[in-house]
C-alpha cells in the first residue's frame, strides 16, 4: 500500500491491521503527519498539530499492540475541533479573544476515543466561535476545499470537514449547532452524522438553548457508526445527555431499508435550492426506491415560520459575546459583530414569547415523523463558492444571515432529530453535494443504516480531491 492510499483507508481497515500487526501505528501516524505537513499551506485545516505528541501516542499503542492489549481504534488518528477542551492544547476557537486559552480539562468525548486508543492529531479549524457557515475566522484565516481551493469548506466544523476529504487520516470530530458537521461535509464531499442531541455528552454545556451535537465526519458511514459508538454513552457532566449506553453501531448497519416509509422535500417549502445542487439530490432520492422504500414527495412538512424562529435565536444567542464588542469588535468577525447588534434590543418577554413558538415548531417536527421513518432533503442549498464571501455572489446578499442558504439543516438541530449529510454527486464543475437523511429522535441506528445502505448503492469513498 502505498502512503496516499494508507492516508485515505478507513478507520475499519486500518485497525484489524493494527491489531494483526500488519502495519506498525508509528508507521500509520508518521504517514498522516507527513501528508498533513506537505498540504497544510494549502488547506489550512489545522489551528494545532500536535505532532510530537501523537507520535508518542503511536509509540504507546505500538507497545499495547505488541502486549495484546488493543482497544476498538488503538493506533488510529482522529483529530478534533478547535471549539472542544483537550488539556494542555489551545483551544483557539478561531478568535482573537482566545487567542492564547490553553484549557487544563479535557472533553469526556476525547477521553472516550484516546481510551479507544485512538491517536489524537490536533486541533482542527473553526469560524469565530462556531458562529458561521463559512470556513475562515479572522484569527486563522481560511481554510480551502480540497475539491477547489479558495472556495469554503464549511463550517463551522471546516477544518474536520477539509481533514477527511483531503486524506489527513480517517476519523474527524466535529460539533453542530445549526448545520456545522453537515455544512462542511457537503461543501467537501464528506459523511457526517448530527446524532441525537446527547447522543454525545457535550462539555462545557452551551448556553443556547441545547443546539450544539457533537458527532463523526468520515469517507464512510462504517468508520462514523465505528466514532460514534467510541463517543456516546452518559456522562455526569453534561445533564442534557441520552441516559441509553452506547451500542454495537458498526455490527447493526447492514440490515437493509426496504419496506420504509421515506418523505422527500426539496424545499421544505421555503428554501431556494441552486439547480445545480438540486438535480443531483433529487437523483440520489430514486436510489431509496430500489432499496425497497415507499418513497413520497411532501411539499411543506414543517411549520413556515421556522425560518424566522431560526433568524431570532441565531442572533439572540450570539449575545453572549455582547461583552467583548467594547474591546475586541475591530478584531472580531464583522459578520458576527452585526448578528450580535442586529439582537441588542432583544428583551426578556420576546425571548420567551418567540421559544414558546420554537416549541410549538418542534412540536410539529415530531409529529411528522410518527408517519414517516425518515426525511430526505438536500443538505446544503448551494455548492462550495469562494471562501472570502458569507454568501454566493449570485444570492441575496445580507451582512450576517448566511443562513438563507442553509435552510435545511437548522429545524435538526432545534427538534434534536438525528440527520446526516452522505454524498450523492457532483455539479458540472466537479464540487460535491450532499443529500441529508433524517431519522426520527433517538434513532441514530436508522439514520446509520439508511446511510450504509444508499453508500452501497451509490458509493463514493473512492472519489479523491487532487491535491
Amino acid at each position: 500500500m502505498n502512503k496516499e492510499d494508507l492516508c485515505f483507508t478507513p478507520a475499519s481497515e486500518l485497525a484489524p491491521m493494527i491489531r494483526a500487526k500488519e502495519i506498525s501505528p508509528v508507521e500509520l501516524v508518521d504517514t498522516v503527519l507527513e501528508r498533513i505537513e506537505a498540504l497544510e499551506p494549502k488547506l489550512n485545516a489545522f489551528v494545532t498539530l500536535t505532532a510530537d505528541t501523537a507520535r508518542e501516542q503511536a509509540k504507546a499503542a505500538e507497545a499495547a499492540v505488541m502486549r495484546g492489549e488493543t482497544g476498538l481504534l488503538t493506533g488510529v488518528p482522529v483529530t478534533i475541533k478547535d471549539l472542544s477542551p483537550v488539556a494542555g492544547v489551545p483551544q483557539k476557537s478561531g478568535s482573537f479573544i482566545r487567542e492564547h486559552f490553553v484549557p487544563d480539562v479535557t472533553a469526556p468525548f476525547v477521553d472516550r476515543l484516546r481510551a479507544a486508543g485512538a491517536v489524537v492529531l490536533g486541533k482542527t479549524a473553526t469560524s469565530e466561535f462556531g458562529w458561521t457557515g463559512v470556513s475562515r475566522s479572522p484569527l486563522t484565516g481560511i481554510t480551502s476545499n480540497p475539491c477547489k481551493l479558495g472556495n469554503t469548506a464549511g463550517a463551522s466544523s471546516a477544518g474536520a470537514g477539509a481533514g477527511a476529504a483531503a486524506g489527513y487520516g480517517p476519523l474527524h470530530q466535529g460539533s453542530d449547532g445549526a448545520g456545522s458537521i453537515r455544512m462542511p461535509s457537503h461543501f467537501s464531499g464528506v459523511y457526517g452524522l448530527k446524532p441525537t442531541h446527547g447522543r454525545v455528552p457535550n462539555w462545557p454545556v452551551r448556553n443556547n438553548d441545547q443546539v450544539s451535537h457533537i458527532g463523526p465526519m468520515t469517507r464512510t458511514v462504517t468508520d462514523a457508526a465505528t466514532m460514534l459508538q467510541v463517543m456516546s454513552g452518559p456522562h455526569p457532566w453534561d445533564h442534557y445527555c441520552q441516559e441509553a449506553p452506547a451500542l454495537d453501531y458498526p455490527a447493526l448497519i447492514d440490515g437493509g431499508i426496504a419496506g420504509l416509509k421515506v418523505a422527500y422535500s426539496p424545499d421544505l417549502g421555503h428554501a431556494r435550492v441552486d439547480p445545480e445542487v438540486a438535480e443531483p439530490v433529487a437523483k440520489a432520492v430514486a436510489a431509496f426506491e430500489e432499496l425497497g422504500c415507499h418513497v413520497e414527495e411532501v411539499p411543506a412538512p414543517f411549520p413556515a415560520d421556522g425560518p424566522e424562529l431560526i433568524r431570532f435565536f441565531w442572533a439572540a444567542h450570539e449575545l453572549e459575546y455582547l461583552a467583548f464588542l467594547p474591546e475586541w469588535a475591530d478584531k472580531m468577525d464583522p459578520g458576527l459583530v452585526a448578528c450580535i447588534r442586529a439582537a441588542e434590543d432583544t428583551t426578556a418577554s420576546e425571548y420567551l414569547a418567540m421559544r414558546t413558538r420554537k416549541l410549538a415548531y418542534i412540536e410539529k417536527v415530531h409529529q411528522f415523523f410518527d408517519r414517516w421513518d425518515l426525511l430526505l432533503t438536500p443538505s446544503v442549498s448551494v455548492a462550495a463558492f469562494p471562501a472570502e464571501r458569507l454568501i454566493p455572489e449570485h444570492w441575496p446578499q445580507h451582512d450576517w444571515d448566511w443562513l438563507r442558504w442553509a435552510e435545511f439543516s437548522w429545524p435538526f438541530n432545534f427538534s434534536h432529530n438525528p440527520a446526516a449529510s452522505i454524498p450523492c454527486g457532483f455539479t458540472a464543475d466537479g464540487l460535491p453535494v450532499g443529500l441529508q437523511i433524517v431519522g426520527r429522535r433517538l434513532d441514530d441506528l436508522g439514520v446509520l443504516k439508511a446511510s450504509r445502505a444508499f453508500e452501497a448503492a451509490r458509493p463514493w469513498a473512492d472519489k479523491r480531491p487532487v491535491l
